[in-house]
């Protein structure tokens, strides 16, 4: 993904300033502040596992909205780095990025673990679209950039309008439970939906709040006609799930009353295992909703070194001093 710095990532001003920084990193600037030492350093910032790097654009808006005055180097955003790779490169003052340490790790650690859980799940859809429908599973100061994360993993989109802003898509949804509750009948709802929205928003209708979804299906795609553009499954766990032979049966009922074209969405509690066995079951939905797979992925940890002071090679016990010079990095500042 080509960098763009024209992103505003919802930045909290605490970060900014320091605030959420590992208490030792203030403590050294004061002290080195102190001894008027700040010296040229080249940082070197790696991988600890495997997979598809995201975070570097929000590390390049820390960096220009505070006081760095150095160089950049990065692997670009969304492609796949090896454990072990240096995925960035710092040549700078220390004083002038070293508060953030703390901050850029935990961006690159976090973003890349959701990207990397997204380019799962899209690999296990062998090309149906997979949108991401977990923001209710995180907080939301961080909803907007998990969404970003997904998209940059292969997600098409992304539920929330924040991320899918941050990401240059439009955000996906169709209607939730309670909607359908509230009207008291899913074709009634399903009506005043295709009443009230522009034409540009799809009539995807959830069909599984009454009564069964193959019957729920049908009654809806008599209602709409042509209008209706697919149907989606979350059936939950009481009632077991949503299975490939329910998705069998609704694309045959559907097609069966003149449907065909109706397509299937499936969402609720979905993992790449869950998504292979539909389509080696034959049942492989026409695109997926992925959540809790994605906001609950393991962040995979990033490692910040000085590897180099004013030109000299340099390294902690265990380290190799200097730096890699990746030649996959690419100099964004």
């Amino acid at each position: 993904m080509a960098l763009n710095t024209k992103r505003a990532f919802p930045f909290l001003p605490q970060v900014v300033t320091g605030e959420t920084a590992d208490i030792y990193f203030l403590r050294t600037r004061q002290v080195l502040q102190d001894l008027a030492c700040d010296p040229q350093v080249g940082f070197e910032i790696f991988a600890g596992g495997t997979g598809v790097l995201c975070g570097v654009e929000q590390v390049v808006q820390l960096l220009l909205e505070a006081d760095f005055n150095g160089e950049l180097w990065t692997i670009p955003e969304g492609e796949t780095i090896e454990r072990g790779e240096s995925a960035l490169e710092i040549f700078a003052p220390y004083g002038s990025f070293g508060i953030y340490e703390t901050a850029i790790l935990g961006t690159l650690a976090s973003c890349t673990g959701w990207a990397t859980a997204a380019r799962q799940v899209v690999d296990a859809a062998g090309g149906v679209p997979v949108m991401s429908f977990g923001a209710r599973h995180c907080h939301p100061n961080v909803a907007g950039i998990m969404d970003y994360a997904a998209v940059v993993g292969g997600c098409v989109s992304c539920s929330t309008p924040l991320g899918a802003a941050l990401a240059g898509v439009t955000p996906s949804g169709t209607m939730s439970h309670a909607y359908i509750l509230i009207v008291g009948d899913t074709v009634r709802a399903a009506e005043a939906f295709d009443d009230v929205m522009p034409p540009d928003i799809a009539r995807i209708v959830l069909v599984d709040t009454f009564q069964d979804p193959a019957v729920e299906s049908v009654r809806v795609a008599e209602a709409l006609g042509e209008a209706l553009q697919g149907v989606r499954l979350d059936t939950p766990g009481e009632r077991g799930g949503v299975t490939a032979g329910l998705i069998r049966e609704v694309r045959a009922r559907l097609t069966t009353a003149g449907f065909p074209q109706a397509q299937i969405v499936v969402s609720g509690g979905l993992t790449p295992e869950r998504i292979r066995a539909f389509s080696e079951a034959g049942a492989a939905a026409d695109s997926y909703g992925v959540g809790s797979y994605i906001t609950a992925a393991r962040p995979i940890d990033f490692t910040g070194d000085v590897r180099e002071i004013e030109g000299k090679p340099v390294a902690k016990l265990g380290r190799i001093p200097g730096m890699q010079r990746n030649p996959r990095l690419v100099r964004v500042i």
